[in-house]
């Protein structure tokens, strides 16, 4: 996956200017080889503000692909929020504090009444990692289920269910299995059913092999596997599956959550189906460090009684009030429901665009994550790689940021701030079109 719109090192910094290639080249001497900067010519961003980014010659660009700063970069209630509790009080997560109950207290009547404890972290990664430990406790099983394109995290734990790290040229490890992600463009008719008989295949591939299922883990929007939102209800009968064997349905919340898909506040309630376990992560607090995990009660109370969780700053008074600020934007300047039109119109251009791009194979997704495959050629439906690569990087020659995404790195990824609007998606879209254009010459 970080190979995917990756800047391709030294060999391409030759030919950027002088200024920019010295700081890469500093870069990549002080932060080491494993990082990735994004586009063929990386940006030196100094600045945010809404859905805008500012390079250091002061050049704006429109921010189509930041699904972190959800209610936009630097909102200044956020930023207030942050600098009015640092002045007064920051410190761990052993005390009494009436910021972290509020924030809790608030969060959790976004949530089925089934979900009601929430337990704070600093990162998805680690909300991830805990959930797997709670998961593993709860079951008594060692094994889990993921999607075969997924990104859950980068602890050590969490990556080995992270095949779109790689595993080091090798297989997966022996406790976990990959299934194909419910793909309704090119996969079976009943995808439901398909992604099922994967997940079934799976748990019991693990069993033979001396592990027990337990989780089922998936991004509720399938982000890395290529966006993939439709049918609704197409999570039903492999849920079924994996609780038939004792095991947990895990929704990863970090994508799809806080009303990004604009229908519902979390990507699970498209489905109807309430998991037992749900991640968030970076949106939780429009990029400041604070995420964390909900469930229902009765998983977490043994897990308590044979292990104490202690988590320094995870859910701190500063990290809480930054976190209550987020929900308080999106609760009182309706952004659930500006997702949900901005969302549509943007797919209504994006089918317009489609009508005459034969490059253009499927438009969709959810509100405002919406996804656009690539293709060769609409029969065979072959990904194309190549082309989504010169429409990324053109946007970005043109001021318009998104990113690819998909096992064949052919899936144009485009999930803005949530306080996009109509005119922002006119911007994106006439670039797109004439960066469609001159593609296609």
């Amino acid at each position: 996956m970080q190979m995917i719109n990756a800047f391709e090192g030294a060999s391409a910094a030759q030919s950027l200017p002088t200024d920019l290639k010295e700081r890469i080249a500093r870069r990549s001497r002080l932060l080491g080889p494993a990082y990735r900067l994004f586009y063929r010519e990386p940006l030196h961003i100094v600045r945010g503000a809404g859905v805008w980014l500012y390079d250091v010659q002061g050049r704006k660009y429109l921010d189509a692909y930041n699904n972190v700063p959800v209610v936009g970069h630097c909102h200044q209630e956020v930023v207030a929020a942050l600098t009015n509790q640092a002045a007064i009080l920051n410190t761990h997560t052993r005390y009494v504090h009436d910021a972290v109950l509020n924030y809790a207290e608030n969060l959790l009547q976004h949530f089925p009444q089934e979900l009601s404890h929430v337990m704070f972290t600093c990162t998805g990664s680690e909300a991830n990692d805990l959930g797997m430990r709670i998961a593993k406790h709860s079951t008594g099983g060692t094994g889990f289920v993921v999607s075969s394109f997924a990104y859950h995290g980068a602890t050590e734990a969490v990556s080995a269910l992270s095949p779109s790290l790689g595993y080091n040229l090798g297989p997966a490890p022996a406790h976990v299995r990959l299934v194909p992600p419910p793909d309704a463009y090119r996969g079976s008719s009943d995808v439901g059913q398909a992604f099922a008989a994967g997940v079934k295949a799976a748990v019991d591939d693990l069993a033979k092999h001396g592990h027990r299922v337990a989780g089922l883990l998936f991004d509720t929007v399938f982000s890395s596997d290529g966006i993939l939102t439709h049918p609704i209800g197409m999570i039903d009968a492999a849920v079924d599956v994996v609780r038939a064997a004792g095991g947990l349905y895990m929704a990863d919340e970090v994508q799809a959550g806080f009303a990004r898909t604009g229908e519902t506040f979390w990507g699970f309630q498209r489905h109807g189906r309430i998991p037992d376990i749900v991640s968030m992560g970076k949106p939780m607090g429009n990029g400041h460090p604070i995420a964390g995990l909900v469930m229902r009660p009765d998983i977490v109370a043994g897990f308590a009684k044979a292990s104490r969780y202690f988590n320094t700053f995870g859910g701190n008074p500063v990290s809480s009030q930054v976190a209550q600020a987020v929900l308080t934007v999106i609760e009182r300047d309706g952004l659930q429901a500006q997702v949900t039109q901005v969302g549509a119109y943007l797919v209504q251009r994006l089918k317009q665009l489609a009508t005459r791009n034969e490059c253009i194979g499927d438009v969709r997704g959810a509100g405002l994550y919406i996804g656009v495959d690539m293709v060769k050629d609409r029969q065979s439906k072959t990904p194309s790689p190549q082309i989504a690569d010169a429409v990324v990087n053109g946007l970005r020659e043109r001021g318009v940021l998104i990113s690819a995404c998909g096992a064949g790195a052919n899936v144009l990824k485009i999930r803005p701030p949530l306080v996009f609007e109509n005119k922002h998606v006119d911007i994106l879209l006439d670039t797109l079109d004439e960066t469609l254009a001159s593609v296609a010459n």
